[in-house]
Parts: C-alpha cells; structure tokens; sequence
C-alpha cells in the first residue's frame, strides 16, 4: 500500500476509508434483506385466492385491446405459490390456460395450453422473458415473489405518493433472468411494493411497473385493484384490474394440475 501512500499515517487513513466503506455495502446488503424478508413475511397465510381480473393492452400509437381472465392462487409452505390464469374473452384467446409453478430456489415451472393448437406447451426457462401473452408483462413477472431469487441491496429513504418507502435494488439469481437488476420501491407502515423499475440486460432502463388502490383483505392481506406496466423502450403498457378477490375458498393441489389444463375452464 506504501506506494499509494505519502506516509504510514495517510496509509491507516486510506485503510480505515477503505474499510467503512466495507462496512457500509455489508450494511446495505443487510438492510435490504431485512425489507425483502419482512415484506415476506407480511404476507404469508393467505392460503388460496380466486380474483376477476381485466387486462388492458395498449400499443405504441394508444389502440386498447381488452382480455378477461380468472387467476386462480395456491399458497405452498417453504416454497413459492402456485398459479392457473383462464382467459374467457375475447374469442381469439378464450380457453387459453396458463399455469405457473414458483419455486424459491429451482427454477421456476410455467406451461400454457392454446386452444387453437390444441396442446400444452411447457414455457423454457431460457424463455422466461418472453411477453406474457402479448403483454409488456414477461413471464418471470407472472410468478410469486420469494426472497432466495435475488440478492438485494438498501438504496435509499425516500417518499412515494407522500408516503415514506424503503428503495431497494434486487438483483436477479437466475441466469436466465431478463433483467440485470430491478429497483423497488416498498411502502414502511405496511411493506407493500408502490414502484418498481426494471432494467434489461445491457443495464438499460426497460419498464417501470406501479400498484395503486391497495385494498386490505380479511384484516391482514394487502392486493391493487391495479397494476400498470410501462414499457420505455416501445412505449406500450399494459394493465390489470382486479373487479373482485376473494381468500380461503378451498382451491388445494389438485386444482393446480398441468395434465388437466385443457379442461381449464
């Protein structure tokens, strides 16, 4: 180190530097897994949920095309939730089925069944970026959130929307991954995602996603009613409206098999 330094003196003051800076990345990383784990936490013992949902598209030039679905949700212990999502309108996408199985540390599991070629399709995971169904919404976005797939990292306090929020950044596990990094924006008083930014590959800015008119169910859940996606980089977006929601309504695993997806309805 001496020849960095002019004197042994400015040498511990380099290291001393050098190590408080150590300090404050660990701490970082630290804190940022303490909000990941806590807004986990907030969130688990919900069981099963069904929810009517309307899916708005939007291109470039603002032309808006509309597809219903039901999303069907079953909460695993010590791994992620699984998912059925059935399209009922309009015709060209009805019957369409879609099932995700989230895992927290393997890769996650996804297969949709097209009426119109009449077969199941296993989704790859070297796929997992791809647009869900036309929308600026990929597939990885379409699985649970569980903690062991990113590592994370404390940004900064700031405020969103007049609330105070955490701004942490998370970084993708899965080499497959579309995205380089992504950084969230997690509300103090109840650890719900307000923001989030995603970045492609490159590290560009590629979408931003934003919840609003959160709404508490059976004294301790917290779901949008909407979900916006922005693309920046083509200009479109997509959103998801949520008409109703409803918790503990006896779905179990049986109700999440990929062999019956045809019969989805």
């Amino acid at each position: 180190m001496g020849k960095y330094c002019a004197s042994w003196s400015a040498c511990l003051i380099l290291l001393a530097l050098m190590t408080g800076n150590l300090v404050r990345a660990d701490d970082a990383q630290t804190e940022g897994l303490r909000i990941a784990q806590e807004r986990k936490a907030r969130d688990r013992g919900w069981d099963n949920s069904v929810a009517e949902m309307t899916m708005i598209l939007r291109n470039a030039q603002g032309q808006e095309a509309t597809r219903d679905m039901r999303v069907n949700t079953l909460e695993v212990r010590d791994d992620g939730d699984k998912a059925l999502t059935i399209f009922d309108s309009p015709k060209d996408v009805s019957g369409t089925a879609f099932l995700s199985f989230s895992h927290a540390s393997e890769p996650d599991e996804q297969w949709i069944y097209l009426p119109a070629l009449k077969r199941v399709k296993r989704i790859a995971s070297r796929n997992k970026s791809g647009p869900f169904m036309g929308s600026e919404f990929a597939f990885e976005d379409m699985t649970s959130f569980e903690v062991e797939k990113f590592s994370y990292r404390f940004i900064r306090d700031d405020q969103f929307n007049g609330d105070d929020v955490y701004v942490i950044e998370q970084v993708p596990q899965d080499e497959f991954s579309g995205y380089s990094r992504q950084l969230v924006w997690i509300d103090k008083a109840h650890y719900r995602v307000r923001k989030a930014e995603f970045f492609d590959r490159k590290g560009a800015a590629l979408k931003i996603l934003e919840f609003e008119d959160y709404e508490l169910y059976i004294g301790k859940y917290w779901r949008p009613k909407t979900s916006y996606m922005f693309n920046l980089q083509t200009n479109k977006s997509t959103k998801l409206v949520t008409h109703s929601l409803e918790f503990k309504v006896g779905l179990d695993e049986s109700d999440f098999d990929k062999n019956s997806l045809r019969r989805a309805r």
